[in-house]
């Protein structure tokens, strides 16, 4: 009997662990979790015209209460116009283009030499993700 609770057991927290490792696809409205992770990645997988192909999330990390807000926006431009020599005018003031595109990837890594709690980015503890755009986003903890 003993033998077979171990086992149990075993078998439990190995689903766990693997199950953690790859939180998934989130679409809209979704929220997941890590915990203990050494590095959270999250990457906007959706595109297209709805809200620029914009991906956003919301953080909450229980080690200091915190949330923080991430927006993944691979497409997003602003809106500038381009004179020719780069967004809002800057070739008339003979200055290089300053311009770029969102990211379409993130990723948190562990801040371990921080006691629990002293870092806004301290990732210990139990971290929960939520889709907060119109966009699908890949959660991965590592």
């Amino acid at each position: 009997m003993k033998k077979l609770a171990v086992l149990l057991f075993v078998t439990v927290a190995s689903f766990c662990l693997a199950s953690s490792a790859f939180a998934g696809s989130l679409a809209p409205g979704q929220m997941t979790k890590c915990t203990n992770a050494s590095s959270i990645t999250l990457e906007n997988t959706g595109g297209g015209s709805i809200d620029r192909g914009e991906g956003n999330a919301t953080v909450w990390k229980s080690s200091n209460f915190t949330t923080v807000a991430i927006s993944l926006s691979p497409t997003a431009n602003h809106g500038f116009p381009d004179n020719g020599g780069g967004a809002a005018g800057n070739a008339m003031v003979q200055m290089g283009n300053k311009h770029n595109m969102g990211q379409k990837k993130v990723v948190l890594s562990g801040q371990n030499n921080f006691s629990r709690g002293d870092s806004i980015g301290d990732i210990s503890g139990e971290v929960r993700i939520t889709n907060t755009g119109t966009t699908n986003l890949d959660v991965n903890c590592g």
